[in-house]
């Protein structure tokens, strides 16, 4: 097979280089945040933050890992530190022994509402500020329709329209 590759024109690869700037960055620059602010990583908050939008505040460690955009080894690490702060306890699934569920305990809920106000802050002052309504919108979709080709089954429901 001899087809030449289809190389990215001179607008495809500065937009490219763009994109991938934004993806390295912005969570470096999150993480810099909480870090200071909260003393936990990105992943951690977003852990909390999961967990605080759930009935029952509680999840299958299993479903928390996809929802975290995260391996169930770097998650159990995570929820281990959580765990030791308090603000997570990890017990067996009632309904199938086979799985762990995670719950924010009234702690970790106390410090996911002590640390959303600086953290949609921070997020509103490098994403959303700088754009205009209509290039959030575009954003928007622009971030959807990317998903569906990376993940058409998207278990996190970040296709939504």
């Amino acid at each position: 097979m001899d087809t030449e590759p289809r190389w990215l024109s001179s607008d495809e690869r500065e937009t490219w280089l763009a994109l991938m700037s934004v993806l390295m960055r912005l969570n470096s620059a999150l993480d810099t945040q909480l870090q200071r602010d909260a003393g936990i990583s990105h992943f951690e908050y977003g852990i909390l933050a999961a967990l605080s939008e759930r009935p029952e505040r509680t999840l299958r460690m299993s479903d928390l890992a996809i929802l975290a955009e995260g391996s169930l080894a770097r998650l159990s690490q995570a929820v281990g530190r959580l765990e030791k702060r308090g603000w997570v306890r990890r017990t067996p699934d009632p309904a199938d022994g086979r799985y762990t569920l995670a719950a924010l305990t009234d702690d970790g809920m106390a410090k996911v509402a002590d640390t959303a106000p600086g953290h949609v802050a921070r997020v509103r002052e490098l994403v959303f500020d700088p754009l205009t309504r209509a290039q959030v919108r575009q954003l928007g979709d622009i971030g959807r329709r990317i998903m569906r080709a990376v993940d058409p089954d998207d278990p996190c429901g970040a296709t939504r329209s």
